[in-house]
C-alpha cells in the first residue's frame, strides 16, 4: 500500500512538472503553473489521492 502511494506521488510530481514545462504560464500570473515546485506538489497530491483511492 505504501509503495503504491509513493509511486503515485512520484508519477504525479513528474506529470505536474511536465505540465509546468510544456503547458505552463508565460506571464507568471498563473498561481499553479508559474512555479515548477508548486506544479509538482499539486501533481504529487493528485497522484497520492488517486493511488490511495483503490
Amino acid at each position: 500500500m505504501i509503495y503504491r502511494i509513493a509511486i503515485g506521488a512520484l508519477v504525479g510530481a513528474a506529470l505536474g512538472f511536465a505540465y509546468y514545462r510544456f503547458v505552463g504560464c508565460a506571464t507568471g500570473a498563473c498561481p499553479i503553473t508559474s512555479n515548477p515546485y508548486i506544479s509538482s506538489m499539486y501533481g504529487a497530491l493528485i497522484g497520492i489521492l488517486l493511488a490511495s483511492h483503490g
